[in-house]
């Protein structure tokens, strides 16, 4: 089991950015799981459906939902087994519990998740 811990989030005012971090605890065998799977952001809403923000492979290959494509960049550290989404020009649809996981995601990995909530 990889156990992934986010942080970062907070309260914004709409047009801001945020940066939020994920990183992979325990030891060797879940860093090398983190390290070598494509890894992933997602939000949920209130009353909505955890969807994928963004994903990024171990060789940095990325993708966006439309609705963040050009606003958020993904990016990760595998020498720190670290993810982060940086995320700019929020807006109050963005508000959410944002989580990071694999992808596919990993059942037993789902963490706490970190609040972003943008106020307009």
């Amino acid at each position: 089991q990889v156990q992934l811990v986010e942080s970062g989030g907070g309260l914004v005012q709409a047009g801001g950015s945020l940066r939020l971090s994920c990183t992979a605890s325990g030891g060797i065998a879940s860093r090398l799981r983190f390290n070598t799977n494509t890894m992933a952001w997602y939000r949920q809403a209130p009353g909505k459906q955890r969807e994928l923000v963004a994903s990024i492979s171990r060789g940095g290959y990325t993708k966006y939902a439309d609705s963040v494509e050009g606003r958020f960049t993904i990016s990760r550290n595998n020498a720190e087994s670290t993810m982060y989404l940086q995320m700019n020009s929020l807006n109050p649809e963005d508000t959410a519990v944002y989580y990071c996981n694999a992808d596919p995601s990993w059942r037993d990995s789902w963490g706490q998740g970190t609040q972003v909530t943008v106020s307009s």
